[in-house]
C-alpha cells in the first residue's frame, strides 16, 4: 500500500481516480476511491469522530494531514459521490480545526451534534 499517505513527510498524493469500470488496484477487495469515499463519509458521525478522539487519533500529525487530504470530496467530480454531502463535508471542515478536533472527546458535543442533525434531517423533510 505504497500510494496511502502514511506519514506527514510522505509525498503528497492526487486524489484517486472516479469509478470508471477499469482495473484499479484493488486493496482487501476496495479500490481506494471506494475506501476513501466510505471512511471520508462515515467522518459524517458525531459518536465515530468522538471515538476518533478518544483514540488519539484526532492528535496524530499524519491522521490530521489524510484529514486535509481528504477535502478533494469537496470538489467535482467527487462531490456527486457523497450520500449525505452537508453533514460530511461540514464534518470534514471541522475536523480542520485543532479546537474542534480537541472538543470532540466531549461526548456531550458528540451528543449535541447527533441532535442538531436529527433536528436538521426532520426539518428538512417537513419543507420537502
Amino acid at each position: 500500500m505504497d500510494s496511502w499517505p502514511m506519514s506527514v513527510d510522505s509525498p503528497a498524493l492526487d486524489p484517486p481516480s472516479v469509478p470508471n469500470g477499469g482495473d484499479e488496484p484493488k486493496h482487501g477487495g476496495y479500490s481506494r476511491f471506494e475506501l476513501e469515499l466510505e471512511f471520508v463519509q462515515s467522518l459524517a458521525n458525531p459518536q465515530y469522530l468522538n471515538y476518533l478522539a478518544s483514540r488519539k487519533f484526532l492528535t496524530n500529525r499524519a491522521f490530521v494531514a489524510y484529514l486535509e487530504y481528504l477535502q478533494y470530496w469537496a470538489r467535482p467530480p467527487y462531490l456527486k459521490y457523497l450520500t449525505f454531502p452537508t453533514a460530511t463535508l461540514k464534518m470534514l471542515e471541522l475536523l480542520q480545526q485543532e479546537k474542534f478536533r480537541q472538543d470532540i472527546i466531549s461526548p456531550d458535543l458528540a451528543q449535541a451534534l447527533m441532535a442538531e442533525g436529527m433536528k436538521t434531517a426532520v426539518e428538512w423533510h417537513r419543507e420537502g
